[in-house]
């Protein structure tokens, strides 16, 4: 089925205001958001960003400014029309409880008048995009998921009528941080497939640099201090404000813009879990390292192996080796993958592939020659910012002297 691609979104003084208030809670807010990017709304607590976010698909009435959607102004038609068009995701998922995951997801093509051949075959096709095997879920109720197979489900329920434009505000707020790396990896991944427009509101800037092609840093009352790539705001800052919220170690914050698939992923000597044991010993033996990785049997990392440890387990794989506890995938960050190796305590990380399974290794050397890379472009960047205002200053010395002197000359 081809998936219909983003559309642009321009918000024009879009402004919000509540009886009873002093000031606007959202004041003359415009933007112009490109169609297939992911913008990034991001502020202190309070500042308007998420009634910003819902004013676009009208959850919350404007009280003044235009929308507009692929040149379509939305400010005045149905709002329960357009919010057909507009993929929803929030914190927490908000699936509903009584209803199984594939009821959920068919909620929106259902309204529309699908047919439910093809509402089956989406709900189906949604699961295997966002990563969950569709015979195990589709009659499971939210109750039975996990916190991150829930946040799946909601993304999947957003995109199920394939919808242009995605709206997600906080949704990976709720969860554990490895279940939010991988989440926020699953959405880069999507995006590579499906180009749709998606504005992300999120309080966090780490994930703010991660997932944005542009990030709109927002004052009180949604003012933009700034709107540009998260490299333009890492190096330049329009101001303290955003320095502020930037925070300290920008050069380590540059690990959220590189991604595993920059960095060289090798290969590491790997076994199965079907395998024989005389086979695994031979293979630590020949693969010239203390330690390989034993797989499961659908190929995903499951535990690391020394070969002490299969002696001391007396040659059983059930008490052998160090489980897995973390891996990444291409898409995820170098910070990511710092952190994951931190976790293991191996000095790796397993990288591995859409369904899980293993495709290579990122070192701890890697990812220092990165780290050591980053600083030190960070630090002929200051260098050279440093020399330019000293020719600057020295220019303007000479100026000065010069001056006086040239006018006694006339």
């Amino acid at each position: 089925m081809s998936e219909s691609h983003g559309a642009a979104i321009e918000l024009e003084n879009l402004t919000k205001r509540y009886p009873g208030s002093a000031s606007p809670a959202v004041d003359n807010v415009n933007m112009e958001i490109k169609a297939g990017e992911i913008v990034i709304l991001v502020g202190p607590s309070g500042c308007g960003k998420s009634t910003t976010l819902k004013m676009i698909n009208r959850l919350i009435e404007p009280s003044g400014g235009r929308i507009r959607i692929g040149g379509e102004d939305v400010t005045d038609i149905d709002p329960v029309k357009l919010r057909r068009k507009v993929g929803y995701a929030i914190q927490s998922s908000g699936l509903f409880p009584h209803m199984t995951v594939a009821q959920n997801i068919a909620l929106v093509p259902g309204m529309i008048g699908w047919p439910k051949g093809r509402i089956k075959d989406r709900v189906e096709e949604m699961l295997d995009l966002v990563g969950l095997d569709p015979g195990e879920f589709h009659n499971r109720y939210p109750r039975q998921l996990s916190g991150g197979q829930q946040q799946r489900v909601g993304v999947a329920r957003a995109l199920a009528a394939d919808p242009p434009v995605l709206l997600m505000d906080e949704p990976f707020g709720a969860v554990d941080p490895i279940t939010r790396d991988h989440l926020q990896d699953e959405l880069i991944r999507l995006q590579h497939e499906l180009h749709k427009t998606i504005v992300f509101v999120t309080h966090d800037f780490d994930e703010a640099i991660k997932l944005g092609d542009r990030i709109a840093v927002l004052r009180e009352r949604s003012h933009i201090a700034q709107f540009d790539t998260p490299e333009a705001i890492l190096t330049n800052p329009a101001d303290d404000f955003v320095s502020g919220f930037v925070g300290a170690g920008a050069a380590l914050k540059r690990l959220n813009l590189t991604r595993v698939r920059d960095v060289e992923v090798t290969e590491y000597p790997t076994v199965s879990v079907d395998d024989p044991l005389q086979t695994i010993f031979n293979r630590i033996r020949s693969s010239g390292t203390n330690e390989i990785l034993l797989l499961d049997k659908r190929g995903r990392p499951y535990k690391w192996l020394r070969r002490g440890d299969l002696m001391r387990a007396k040659g059983s794989l059930a008490r052998a080796g160090t489980l897995v506890t973390d891996t990444v995938t291409r898409d995820a960050t170098l910070r990511d993958a710092l952190e994951a190796v931190l976790t293991d305590n191996t000095g790796r990380v397993a990288v591995t592939g859409r369904r899980g399974e293993y495709t290579g290794v990122v070192d701890m050397e890697t990812l220092m020659n990165s780290v050591h890379e980053l600083l030190e472009a960070d630090r002929l960047e200051a260098l050279e910012a440093q020399h330019e205002l000293e020719e600057a200053r020295a220019a303007q010395t000479h100026a000065e002297q010069e001056g006086p002197a040239g006018e006694a000359k006339a």
